[in-house]
Parts: structure tokens; sequence; C-alpha cells
């Protein structure tokens, strides 16, 4: 992974939508080797702040800065390095699992066959790399979700309710994969509704409604 020590930075964000201000001034610091959990009730603004994040919404006022320098002019190398994944699993229903991967995968870095199913394999969703993603259960569909973000090969992650629909082996993994990727020396932004004890330095943001 290649994070930059200084790592994501937001300042001072605020965002309306018409007339309700979503976010008030929003801040926060994110580097190498942390976790950031972004918990409030609904409608206070955590998927807003992830959009701003990863650069797809931008602010009406304040400024998200990578390595010290404001995303909108380090565009691609910010992309490059960051992997998103909705609260909606936004997967093709008509590709399998594995079609997916190298579709979403396939615009930020080439990997062989072989690499994809091992994201599958580490995700617990193997025996479904053919199969269409129609077919899946809500589970299924959010592992597959989950092993496109590990493919990514992505030192910063922005997940959005990542242990949706999972039981409880569900959990068990995700949370191990978020272990594993800020013990690496990865950094993840994640909004959760239920408390995240992962044994790794983490710190929570609680939103107003």
């Amino acid at each position: 992974m290649n994070m930059p020590a200084m790592g994501l930075e937001v300042e001072q964000v605020h965002v309306w939508r018409g007339d309700r201000h979503v976010l008030k001034g929003v801040s926060l610091t994110l580097a190498p080797r942390q976790l950031l959990h972004i918990r409030g009730p609904n409608g206070s603004g955590k998927t807003t702040l992830l959009r701003v994040a990863c650069g797809l919404l931008r602010p009406e006022q304040g400024v998200v800065r990578w390595d010290r320098e404001p995303i909108s002019t380090v565009r691609l190398d910010y992309q490059a390095l960051l992997a998103y994944a909705s609260h909606e699993p936004a997967l093709k229903g008509d590709l399998t699992a594995l079609e997916n991967l190298r579709f979403a995968v396939g615009l930020k870095r080439r990997l062989s066959t072989h690499d994809l199913r091992a994201s599958l394999e580490q995700t617990g969703v193997a025996a479904c790399a053919d199969l269409p993603v129609r077919v899946l259960s809500a589970g299924q569909r959010r592992r597959v979700a989950m092993a496109r973000v590990l493919a990514m090969g992505a030192a910063l992650w922005l997940l959005d309710e990542p242990f949706t629909n999972l039981d409880t082996a569900g959990v068990e993994l995700m949370s191990a994969l978020l272990r594993s990727h800020v013990e690496g020396g990865g950094a993840a932004l994640v909004v959760a509704h239920q408390t995240l004890d992962l044994g790794v330095d983490s710190r929570c943001l609680d939103l107003a409604s």
C-alpha cells in the first residue's frame, strides 16, 4: 500500500440539500493504520460525508485534502488509492460475481482471473463466482461487494454500512478483513450502526441529526 503519512483530511465541510443543512462544519483526519467510525441517526449525513470524502459530492464550503493537497488537484492519484463501497452493493444483476469484479476492478487495475477468484475466496463466496448476482442472497451480494474492495488493492477504504445483511459469520469475516487492512498499513472510514471493536487504532465521529 502507498499511503502518505498525512492521509485524509476533511476540513469544515458544509453541505446543504435544498433548505436542509446536512453537514455543518464537519472535520476529520485519518492516517495510515487508523479506522474512523462514523456514527449517527438516520438523516445525520453519514452517507453524504462518505460521498464528499471520496470526491463524488462537492461541498458548498470546506475542503477535502489528500496528503495536504485538495483532492480536486490530485483527483486521479486519489481515486487510484481509494475503494468506495456504498450502502447498496451496486452490482450488475445479470453479470456473474466474477464478471462484476472484472468489470469494476478493471477500471483501475488489471488482475488475472485467478486473482479475482482469490478475492471472492477471501470473502467466502468463491462458489458463487460463476453465478449471476441476481440469484444471490443479500448477504452473498454484500460479500461480493467486499471482494471488489479487496481486489482494488486500495490504501483507503470508504465503507457505508458494510455489515448490512451479514450473518454472524459474515460480520466476523468483515471485521477480520477490516482489522487486517488497518494492521497492514491501510486506513478505513466506516459508517456503521453497530459498535466496532476490532483491536486496532480507532476513533468515533458522531454526527447529529
